[in-house]
């Protein structure tokens, strides 16, 4: 992301510079830093100079600026302190309880176990197995990422 980017100027470029007036890209910016939670001095803040968590939810922001039905999320809560990464939890556990899909990638074991309904283990390119909540743990998912398990059903 570029770090002289400021939220507002991240929402311009997201909904477009023609089709939606200056007012309403302001509103729609308010609107999802505030349902994110997203903490900032002013709308007109650089990006860069926001906590790592807050950066992460902007970015989280882009992408559901959009309303996508899926929404992919690479290591949506590395590198940020635990209050951010609830909050990045919660909103996930909101928006797949109103019908959205989530791929979320993660190397973070204890949050693949906690937050996922299917856990689908990749090595070396490939789908290596695939787990349902229930009957992922960690033994299994480690086991499959080391080749040791050959489980692939889709």
């Amino acid at each position: 992301m570029e770090s002289n980017a400021t939220i507002l100027q991240l929402v311009r470029r997201l909904l477009g510079r023609f089709l939606v007036d200056r007012g309403t890209r302001r509103l729609e910016a308010e609107r999802l830093t505030t349902e994110l939670n997203v903490k900032y001095a002013d709308l007109d803040q650089e990006i860069a100079s926001l906590s790592g968590g807050n950066q992460q939810k902007v970015a989280i922001a882009r992408g559901l600026s959009v309303t996508p039905r899926i929404l992919i999320l690479d290591e949506p809560t590395r590198g940020i302190d635990i209050g951010a990464k609830a909050e990045i939890h919660h909103l996930m556990n909101r928006l797949t309880h109103e019908g959205m899909a989530i791929i979320m990638i993660s190397s973070e074991l204890p949050e693949v176990l906690g937050m996922s309904d299917r856990i689908v283990v990749m090595r070396e390119g490939r789908i290596a197995a695939t787990f349902d909540r229930e009957e992922a743990n960690s033994e299994k998912i480690m086991l499959a990422a080391a080749g040791g398990e050959r489980n692939v059903r889709l």
